[in-house]
């Protein structure tokens, strides 16, 4: 099942089960999807593949985290458990992240493999982490972990 499909079945879902808090997510989610795809046209793209979705996902993330320290730090904890909640929905359809040791090894590999030397090999070395661990690895997280190896 793609993800598409997935959004579809899991809004019908919480519609019955009458989860507002859910279905206002999902809903973002399936909105936020078709912008992503009416972009995607220009291009001869009809619909975007599940890759690009993963992608808008994880920037959907990535603001929603952005928006919860904003809140803490103005004092508004209410906001911050609502933008919390959307996030625990959104990552439900996120493949699993790699831990802190396989990102490591994941790393380790990308240098061996690029025999990268020095800090301006960084580029290569993400192209590399990119193509193989895209869905499953922060790529914030992995760059720092580059840059810190290449800075040695």
């Amino acid at each position: 099942m793609s993800l598409r499909e997935s959004f579809a079945e899991q809004m019908k879902l919480s519609m019955k089960a009458g989860t507002p808090a859910r279905t206002s997510t999902l809903r973002m989610m399936m909105a936020k999807l078709k912008d992503t795809d009416i972009a995607a046209r220009p291009k001869g793209i009809e619909q975007v593949p599940d890759e690009e979705i993963i992608a808008m996902l994880r920037g959907m993330v990535k603001s929603r985290r952005e928006s919860v320290a904003l809140y803490r730090q103005g004092h508004r904890p209410e906001l911050a458990a609502k933008e919390e909640a959307e996030i625990a929905v959104i990552e439900s359809f996120l493949p699993a992240q790699m831990d802190e040791a396989a990102m490591q090894r994941a790393v380790a590999d990308a240098l061996t493999e690029t025999g990268a030397g020095g800090i301006k090999d960084m580029g290569k070395v993400m192209a590399v982490l990119r193509a193989r661990h895209a869905a499953s690895l922060d790529m914030a997280k992995a760059g720092a972990m580059v840059k810190a190896r290449l800075s040695i």
